[in-house]
């Protein structure tokens, strides 16, 4: 079932250790039909370098199982959350990456310091609140996908304009049109993270890129009127 899909989600997970974004486990990428409905995820706590497309686990967009031999990913619900609130998603990712985790572990947003961050996020990078004992208790991975929607809903944050949040004490989530984008954004957010944290070693009291700055970086890549690359 669903054979090109898991090869693209394989690939995509594949290119994490290549890209130095996990250790060891601490990761998976998904990607969604929407057609039919269902998504492929990588089986939780298998090595990458033990991993397969046949590993991969189709799920239903209401958290059944409906092909696979393994476990899902443990994140699997988040998964789940983000992929039914937020419909022009097509692949999401997540990981610990270190200077991702650096901000989420204090808490703070990833502000839009330069021209870098402004190519791909049109904004600071949020970071999600902490879920409460009781969203512990219910149901961790679901309250964490519901706590990220919330966040992007209370600010008035457009998903494909910023496709990446940072929960707090947690780590990374971001997504795309598909798996392989939603990992390019992982790999961007990573180094977007590193060099915000090299700009407040520089000045601690840094303030965000000017609007006009961001405005003019993204729409170029983004806007109605992009012009960046070679047309098509």
């Amino acid at each position: 079932m669903l054979k090109e899909l898991r090869e693209e989600v394989y690939e995509a997970n594949m290119e994490l250790p290549r890209r130095n974004l996990v250790t060891y486990t601490w990761g998976n990428v998904s990607g969604i039909d929407r057609e039919r409905g269902l998504f492929v995820i990588k089986p939780s706590g298998v090595e990458y370098d033990e991993l397969t497309p046949d590993d991969l686990v189709v799920m239903d967009l209401e958290g059944n199982k409906v092909e696979g031999s393994m476990n899902p990913s443990s994140d699997t619900k988040t998964h789940m959350v983000l992929y039914n609130e937020f419909p022009e998603v097509g692949g999401i990712v997540h990981t610990h990456s270190p200077h991702a985790v650096a901000w989420a572990q204090a808490g703070k947003d990833i502000p839009a310091f330069g021209t870098t961050h402004a190519d791909y996020f049109y904004g600071a990078i949020p970071c999600a609140r902490h879920l409460s004992q009781e969203e512990l208790d219910e149901d961790y991975e679901l309250n964490t996908g519901k706590t990220i929607v919330e966040t992007f809903r209370s600010r008035d944050i457009d998903p494909v304009a910023v496709p990446a949040v940072i929960c707090h004490s947690h780590g990374p989530f971001t997504w795309g049109k598909d798996a392989a984008q939603a990992v390019y954004h992982a790999v961007v957010l990573e180094e977007v993270a590193k060099m915000g944290i090299f700009t407040r070693m520089v000045d601690a009291n840094a303030a965000a890129a000017p609007q006009r700055y961001q405005d003019k970086h993204y729409m170029r890549k983004h806007g109605p009127n992009a012009y960046y690359g070679q047309s098509r």
